[in-house]
């Protein structure tokens, strides 16, 4: 009996290294994609971060850590220098080659989904919380996000129409892209009670002004950078893809945080209360 208990014994303490081993081999995190950066604190993991990119621009303390760069033009040497025991990567970042490099090293990678719809949030902070083994954070992260999203679903039940959006982002010097289906603009703005004024292509493509004046869009919505690299609202408003608008005419623009609006993350119920109120000026208050 006493050897049976002594080969007991000698499994928990075996077994209680493991996961301590688990938890050192994760001690260590970069995480690539603003979504995924906000996911990691909510999840209560803020001080395993080593880095960041620079789309991570919530919250304020991924400020302070090293970026690696954008999320789609990373290099391995900065990340390698930091010595990350686990990368987690939003889908779509890149290079592939550079991926690859990083994983002939050793280092431990997580690719996550990153589908516009709320139940890509959820399917993303339970992807996040078991690649860092945080499992029951997840699911109470998960229900206050199922919470919030009832109250302004709730609030937007009944509303009487939905207006036609353009979401437009500027890219750099050319013409504005507009979002077409299957982008997190087009899901952002259903999920606000509105209707996305481009539907016979999906992505985002530049915007003529006869494509811009076929849609009849009611409102522009428009990130805050987006916003300040076309000049501002008046600007923005009287360029010839917009000026015969009734957005333009109504003086109808919406401008908000990028990553807020666009990054499907535990802020996403926020993100649609502020849009929602911003397309639905007399509903009840969103919260």
């Amino acid at each position: 009996m006493r050897y049976l208990r002594l080969c007991l014994f000698a499994v928990l303490v075996s077994g209680l290294g493991t996961l301590s081993a688990a938890a050192e081999e994760t001690s260590r995190v970069i995480s690539v994609g603003g979504s995924i950066t906000e996911i990691v604190y909510e999840l209560g993991a803020g001080d395993r971060l080593v880095a960041v990119d620079t789309t991570s621009s919530y919250p304020p303390a991924a400020d302070a850590l090293p970026d690696v760069g954008y999320m789609r033009q990373l290099a391995a040497e900065p990340i390698l220098a930091l010595e990350p025991d686990l990368l987690l990567l939003v889908e779509d970042a890149g290079p592939p080659a550079v991926l690859d490099q990083l994983r002939a090293t050793g280092i431990a990678i997580v690719t996550l989904s990153d589908e516009p719809t709320l139940d890509g949030v959820r399917q993303k902070v339970r992807e996040v919380a078991v690649a860092l083994d945080l499992v029951d954070e997840g699911e109470r992260l998960v229900a206050r996000i199922e919470a919030a999203q009832r109250d302004v679903t709730t609030r937007l039940a009944s509303l009487p129409e939905r207006p036609s959006v353009l979401f437009l982002l500027s890219v750099g010097t050319g013409a504005p892209l507009a979002a077409g289906t299957e982008t997190s603009a087009a899901g952002i703005i259903e999920m606000a009670g509105g209707r996305n004024a481009l539907t016979d292509f999906s992505g985002f493509r530049p915007l003529s002004p006869e494509a811009a004046a076929a849609t009849r869009a009611e409102v522009v919505l428009v990130t805050e950078r987006t916003l300040e690299r076309l000049g501002g609202r008046d600007a923005l408003l009287g360029r010839p893809e917009l000026a015969a608008s009734p957005a333009a005419a109504d003086g109808r623009l919406v401008a908000m945080d990028g990553l807020l609006l666009l990054g499907f993350g535990p802020r996403t119920p926020q993100a649609v209360a502020e849009l929602a109120k911003a397309l639905h000026p007399d509903i009840e208050e969103v919260r």
